[in-house]
């Protein structure tokens, strides 16, 4: 049996999904949709699919899953109308901007049992996944002390952060569920700090560039998270997890793994530019995991519950760094 998908949204996320899929067995895309016709056009193309509207793929009887990549104000609407529809759900971080409509869309998801799976395409990176293992078998003992760090090689356009929901919820939502995916605890307590340093439009858009976040758990374990929206040396991405009885860490990708050294030192290439190159094996992991989670009957994770959580984690962030107080987390 082919499982036949209808892709909402044909921009950079939505080629990716596109090519995973294609490369994927048991899976193609049958339609495609977007507000710009060109994209569509050549998605669809590229994939030998057909160009459809958003409702006619949402409606239609002969496609059996969405993968959802279109800007995050038409998720809710989408997901609702995807599961009253029986359809099997993929959508891409945040699932919402509003915790109050996250939780309608889990409760009309469970009831429509429909799998759905949430676009954190970072737990299937092979070293956060490989991390994780090692973590759930004890090579560290109890986990004491998680630090991700998390760097853009530079500022998206002014326009882009006047409707990203801020950094908080942008960016830093995909650390906040690494942090969980790691520590393995419910959060209690949340600090947050943010500045605008690295472009000042930033800051007069009423959002931050630079940003920092302690997280702590009702045992004390805690989680460091560090952002930025500027990197010198590429795209980093490092997370370091320090246990009772040793330490993992996983270290940049780099554009090769080739050093030269000479009389003036040690050289290594830089850091992988951006998040399509960094995460090329992740997505198509993510995508792997979600095809399997609609054709065995398996649960899909994360779920639509760790997308609420996260966006839970990114709105005390931004509470607590509006505020300059601590946000306990425990108490809503």
């Amino acid at each position: 049996m082919t499982l036949k998908i209808g892709l909402l949204g044909c921009g950079r996320i939505g080629q990716v999904h596109a090519r995973s899929i294609k490369a994927l067995e048991g899976a193609r895309v049958v339609a495609v949709a977007d507000a710009l016709p060109e994209a569509a056009r050549a998605l669809a193309q590229s994939c030998a699919a057909e160009v459809r509207d958003v409702d006619a793929i949402l409606a239609a009887t002969d496609i059996d899953a969405v993968v959802i990549g279109t800007p995050t104000d038409s998720h809710f609407d989408q997901i609702m109308a995807a599961a009253k529809a029986g359809k099997a759900i993929f959508c891409e971080k945040p699932v919402d901007m509003s915790v109050a409509n996250i939780r309608a869309c889990r409760d009309v998801v469970m009831r429509a049992g429909v799998p759905f799976l949430t676009g954190f395409n970072r737990r299937f990176d092979p070293n956060f996944a490989s991390m994780r293992a090692r973590i759930r078998d004890g090579a560290i003992g109890a986990v004491e002390l998680v630090t991700i760090t998390s760097r853009d090689p530079a500022p998206p356009p002014v326009s882009y952060i006047e409707r990203s929901g801020g950094l908080f919820r942008d960016m830093m939502i995909h650390d906040f569920d690494m942090a969980r995916f790691l520590v393995g605890e419910d959060f209690v307590r949340l600090h947050a700090v943010g500045s605008a340093l690295v472009d000042p439009a930033i800051g007069a858009a009423g959002d931050v560039d630079t940003a920092a976040v302690i997280l702590t758990t009702a045992s004390g374990k805690i989680c460091q998270i560090s952002n930025s929206r500027r990197a010198a040396y590429g795209y980093d991405q490092r997370i370091e997890v320090h246990g009772a009885q040793g330490m993992l860490r996983a270290e940049n990708q780099l554009e090769s793994t080739v050093e030269l050294a000479t009389d003036q030192g040690f050289r290594r290439d830089p850091a992988q530019h951006f998040f399509l190159e960094r995460y090329e094996a992740a997505y198509l992991a993510e995508m792997r995991a979600f095809l399997q989670a609609v054709t065995t009957g398996s649960a899909a994770d994360p779920g639509i519950e760790d997308g609420l959580q996260a966006q839970i984690l990114a709105d005390a962030a931004s509470l607590s760094r509006e505020t300059g107080q601590p946000v306990d987390l425990a108490k809503g």
